[in-house]
């Protein structure tokens, strides 16, 4: 029989969670609870980015998927540009550099997955590799 953690997060709320500054505007609500950070081996978060405004060409350490909730991006995936709506998804292979930028006049929202815990973020231009959460 597998036991429990104690005070599992069953439910997650946008509200009782940290965001995370990315300048510009741009945040990340990571979706990690207790039962996730212990158990899971995947990553998830929503970031919200305003008009005009984007994410730097970056890798990561993992995979990703990307789901578009609302508004319109350009996707950048290995220098192919992209439009991308509402409902569109996306997959990043590891290492592979990414960018998603608002081409709308909405706020661009934006749920990720990466499959692990551990997700680093390497800045394309800059070469600064960092924690993805941090």
């Amino acid at each position: 029989m597998m036991t429990s953690p104690s005070e599992p997060s069953l439910l997650l709320r946008r509200d009782n969670l940290t965001r995370i500054a990315r300048g510009g505007g741009v945040s990340s609500i990571p979706y990690v609870g207790k039962w996730n950070s212990m158990i899971s081996s995947v990553t998830t978060g929503i970031t919200r980015i305003p008009p005009g405004q984007g994410i730097p060409l970056h890798t990561h350490n993992v995979e990703e998927t990307v789901l578009v909730l609302a508004g319109n991006a350009i996707v950048t995936i290995e220098g192919s540009e992209m439009a991308a709506t509402a409902g569109d998804a996306t997959w990043v292979p590891a290492q592979v550099p990414h960018r998603f930028v608002n081409a709308g006049n909405e706020l661009l929202e934006i749920y990720w997955v990466y499959a692990g815990l551990n997700v680093t973020r390497t800045i394309c231009a800059t070469g600064v590799t960092s924690d993805h959460l941090a």
